[in-house]
C-alpha cells in the first residue's frame, strides 16, 4: 500500500492564503491531503475551506470554535490524522513563508528519519524579508535553546516539520504544555529524548506577503522559561 502523508495547516483569518496555498501543496506530490485547522476566523476562512473540501477529496477541516493558539491547533490536527491511517505528518504555515516546493524534500528524507525539520540555519541564515531584530531574536533563541537542552538542530524553534505516525503516536498530547513558538520545541524534544531520529534539511524561510503575524511578546517568554521547565523534566525522569 503506498505512503500517505497529511499536511496539517493551522488558519486563523487566512482567507487571503488558503486559495493559493492548499493546491500548490496538493500539487507537489499525489500521497499528500492537506488538513484544514481553523479557529473560528472570523474572515470566513473556515467557510472557504469547507467549499475547498467539498470539492477535493484530498482536503479536510477541521474546525474550532475560538483561537486557542498554533500548539492546540496542531494537536487537534495530530488527533485527527492518527486514526486516519496516515504515514507521515506535517506541520506547516499557511501564509507561503513555508515553501510547498521543499514538501517531495522532506518526503525523501524521513525514509531514513523519524522526523525531519525544515532548517534556516543550517547553511548559514536563509531567511528573506525579516528585518534584523527578529533575525537576531530567532538566531539566539535557537542558540539558547540548544545550550539548554542540547537539541542536536540548529533551528529548534521553526515549524515546517514531518513527523512519522508513531513519534505522534508515543507522545501523550495531553502532557504537551507549549502552545506558541516554544510548541515546536517541546515537541522536538520529546521526539528527541524518546531516542527517535531527528534529521534537519536546509530551507528558505520567506515572511509572510499576506495578513498579519500572529507572534508577540507573550510568545517569546513562554519560550524562554518552558525550556527551563523541559529540561528539568527530562532531569528528573518526568518527561513523557
Amino acid at each position: 500500500m503506498p505512503e500517505r502523508a497529511l499536511v496539517v495547516v493551522p488558519t486563523y483569518n487566512e482567507r487571503e492564503n488558503l486559495p493559493q496555498i492548499v493546491p500548490a501543496i496538493l500539487a507537489q506530490d499525489p500521497r499528500l491531503d492537506v488538513l484544514v485547522v481553523d479557529d473560528g476566523s472570523p474572515d470566513g476562512t473556515g467557510q472557504l475551506a469547507d467549499a475547498m473540501a467539498a470539492a477535493d477529496p484530498r482536503v479536510h477541516v477541521l474546525h474550532r470554535t475560538a483561537k486557542q493558539g498554533l500548539g492546540r491547533a496542531y494537536l487537534a490536527g495530530f488527533t485527527w490524522a492518527l486514526p486516519k491511517g496516515y504515514d507521515f505528518i506535517f506541520e506547516m504555515d499557511a501564509d507561503f513563508s513555508h515553501d510547498p516546493k521543499a514538501l517531495p524534500a522532506f518526503l525523501t528524507a524521513i525514509q531514513d528519519a523519524d522526523l525531519v525539520l525544515g532548517s534556516r540555519y543550517a547553511t548559514g541564515v536563509n531567511v528573506i524579508n525579516w528585518p534584523m531584530s527578529r533575525l537576531l531574536l530567532s538566531w539566539f533563541a535557537n542558540k539558547y535553546v540548544h545550550w539548554i537542552t542540547r537539541l542536536p538542530l540548529t533551528d529548534a524553534t521553526g515549524g515546517f516539520k514531518c513527523f512519522r505516525r508513531e513519534v505522534l503516536a508515543a507522545i501523550p498530547f495531553e502532557e504537551v504544555r507549549c502552545n506558541g513558538y516554544a510548541f515546536q520545541i517541546e515537541m522536538s524534544y520529546r521526539t528527541y529524548c524518546k531516542g527517535f531520529r531527528l534529521k534537519e534539511i536546509p530551507i528558505i524561510f520567506v515572511d509572510r506577503v499576506e495578513g498579519q503575524s500572529k507572534m508577540d511578546k507573550r510568545i517569546v517568554r513562554e519560550a524562554v522559561w518552558m525550556v527551563w521547565w523541559l529540561k528539568l523534566q527530562a532531569i528528573l525522569g518526568r518527561l513523557k
